[in-house]
Formats: structure tokens, sequence, C-alpha cells
């Protein structure tokens, strides 16, 4: 496509001006097709400055979760993001990966949207994503693995926010356990995964995991019910944070999860996990369907559940499918 190929070779240029002969010579097109190609990219957002008898330099590339603007990013990865799918709106990334899952996609493949019309987070309940505010991913994965393997994935999925988060940003996310990437107590990221497995054998027939992370929201894109306990990047750092190389960052982070998973040895992810936990040391209310109990968080075991000690001095581990911790004077503390 002439737009692509355009878009490249200005890039590749350096903010260099080439000339339209030049452009047309390496691509074979005509001028007036380097002139359309151009126009396209402009209308795209792509700021181009174009002058007599020097030709044309990108001066700077839209805010854009596309492919265009993704993968120059994206360093090599073995299997995670090899395949790419953008959207402007979407439904549900996580819908969206489900359902070409089914129809055979490659394990690793991502999916990317600028926004979704139905959002969904953990329970079924809505997840917020504003046109041109975040980055809203899901990555479709086929692992080889008993179901039991798998039960980390959410928590270390928590990790891999972090560790890009702090690549682009030089800021580091705490995690409010089980798998809330956290910035100034409020919550930035919501994460969730859904597998499929077969009825007769148990057998995993696949595995998405679901991220959105708020870039950058204002404080008025959050509705009343989630306004007091949610923030963005942008809101805690005071400038704006570029979408495609944070979404980049994360999907490098997400094959490296994926390379550790399948490998057994998630030891490194556990110690990140511990370190970045906002809980631990804290006093805080065990959330059930039974009531709420006060208990201190006192440790993350290994597989990442929540050790917890009672007033009576016994300690026990919760695990996220049975309760919810929320801190006893807000979101977090």
């Amino acid at each position: 496509m002439s737009r692509d190929t355009v878009l490249t070779l200005l890039r590749a240029s350096g903010g260099a001006f080439l000339s339209g002969e030049e452009l047309s010579r390496r691509l074979g097109l005509s001028r007036t097709a380097i002139w359309k190609a151009v126009d396209a990219l402009r209308k795209d957002g792509y700021d181009i400055e174009a002058r007599t008898s020097m030709g044309y330099r990108l001066v700077a590339a839209p805010d854009a979760l596309t492919e265009a603007e993704i993968r120059p990013l994206l360093r090599p990865t073995a299997f995670v993001g090899r395949e790419l799918r953008c959207f402007d709106e979407i439904d549900s990334t996580n819908t969206y990966a489900k359902q070409i899952a089914l129809e055979g996609a490659a394990d690793g493949t991502v999916v990317v949207a600028n926004c979704q019309t139905s959002g969904r987070g953990r329970m079924d309940r809505s997840f917020q994503s504003p046109r041109d505010k975040g980055i809203y991913l899901t990555v479709l994965l086929r692992p080889d693995l008993p179901t039991e393997r798998l039960m980390p994935v959410t928590a270390l999925a928590g990790v891999a926010v972090c560790r890009a988060v702090e690549q682009v940003c030089g800021v580091r996310p705490g995690l409010k356990w089980p798998n809330d990437p956290v910035l100034g107590g409020r919550k930035l990221c919501g994460i969730l995964t859904e597998l499929s497995v077969e009825a007769e054998s148990g057998r995993l027939q696949y595995l998405v995991l679901g991220i959105g992370i708020n870039v950058l929201h204002a404080a008025e894109d959050f509705s009343p019910d989630v306004a007091a306990m949610a923030t963005s990047l942008a809101m805690e750092l005071g400038r704006p944070v570029p979408r495609p190389a944070l979404a980049a960052a994360l999907i490098g982070e997400l094959d490296k999860l994926y390379a550790s998973l399948r490998a057994g040895d998630l030891s490194d992810y556990l110690a990140e996990y511990r370190r970045d936990c906002v809980n631990l040391g804290k006093t805080v209310q065990l959330i059930s369907p039974a009531g709420r109990e006060t208990v201190t968080a006192v440790g993350i075991d290994p597989e990442f559940g929540l050790v917890v000690r009672r007033p009576d001095g016994t300690e026990k581990t919760v695990r996220s499918g049975e309760v919810s911790v929320r801190g006893m004077y807000g979101y977090v503390e």
C-alpha cells in the first residue's frame, strides 16, 4: 500500500527531507501517487512538511494505536505480537480475541483498540474505555500446559504492566492484590483473564489476557462511581504519555511473561510482585459473600495468594477467586 511504504521511508529518513523524485524512484510510484499518499497520511494525523525543491519530511506522528505506529517501536518477539490486529473501535478486545481463537488465530496474536464500546472487567463489570485515552489490549495464548499452571497469569500480567510503565514513563506502579497496578493510591489498569477448556479432556483450548491501561484520561473521563478510585498516567505524571510506545513495551513484556510461564520459572515475577505489592504490612478488609473481615496482609505465597494474619495471630492464605481486598480508608489505604 503506497501510504504505508511512503510512511516507512519518511520515518527511516530521521526527519530529513526526501524529494518526491526520490520517493517515486525508490517506490516505483508516480509523483501523483506520492502526493496522494502524503495527503492520506496527513488526514490520518501525520504532520508532514513539504518544501519546494526539497520534498517531504515527517515532523510528527499521531498518538495512534495502529500497526504503523506500534510495529516500529516493537522489538522482535518469540510469540506475542507477531500478529497484530488494530482497531479504532471494537466492542471488546477480549470478546474479539475469543472469536478469532475459535477460527484458529495464531498463538500470541495481539488485539489492540483505541476505544471499546462494551469493555468488560471481572464479574462482568463495565470497563470504561473512552476514545483516544487508553490502551485496550488482549493477547491470545495457546500454551500446552495444565490449567493449574495458568492460575498466576493475571498476577504475572500485573508485573508486566508495571515493567512496561517503568520503561516508558520512568515510574514504577505498585500492585494492589491480586492484580491491579496503582499509582497515587488509585487504580491505573484493569486486567481480565479468560480461558476455554475442553470439557472431556480438561485440556486448555485457549487463554485470552485482556489489559486496559488509563493513559491520557482526565478526571472528567471517569464516571462518578469510579472517579474516587481511578487515575491515569497523565493525571499522575502531569504530562502526556505516548500510547504506541507504551503498547509496544507492554507487548514485549507479555512475550517475556509467556516465555517464563512456558518454562515454569516465575521466580523473578514473584520477587517483583512481593516488592511491589502495596497491601503488605497494612490492615485490610477481606470482602466475601459471608461478610467482611479485618486482617493484616503479611505475605505473598508462591502461587501469588495473599497471606493474612487475623487479630488472634492465626494466619491463612486467600485466593483472588475467594475474596476481594480493600484498604480500610480507601482503595489502597
